[in-house]
């Protein structure tokens, strides 16, 4: 009996005759600038959510001091009911 024959191991190709990559075809110039741009941005997002969240918390505190000059608000919600006097 023969033996059966393996089919052959195809070469690798080459790291140059992969295709170009858009990075590798946009001016070093102006990645630089694109990246400026995005990390820009980014920081831009992050002052937004920033701001939003401190927003937040502003009118958390203007609700507790509110709440905290209401009587009502106070006797409803003290902790003792009186009966401990």
């Amino acid at each position: 009996m023969a033996k059966k024959q393996r089919p052959a191991v195809a070469p690798k190709p080459a790291a140059q005759d992969k295709p170009a990559t858009l990075k590798d075809l946009i001016n070093p110039d102006v990645l630089s600038k694109l990246q400026a741009q995005a990390d820009a941005m980014k920081a831009a997002e992050a002052k937004q959510k920033e701001d939003a969240r401190q927003q937040i918390v502003d009118a958390r505190k203007a609700e507790q001091k509110r709440l905290e000059n209401d009587f009502e608000y106070l006797l409803n919600n003290s902790g003792t009911k009186g009966t401990k006097y």
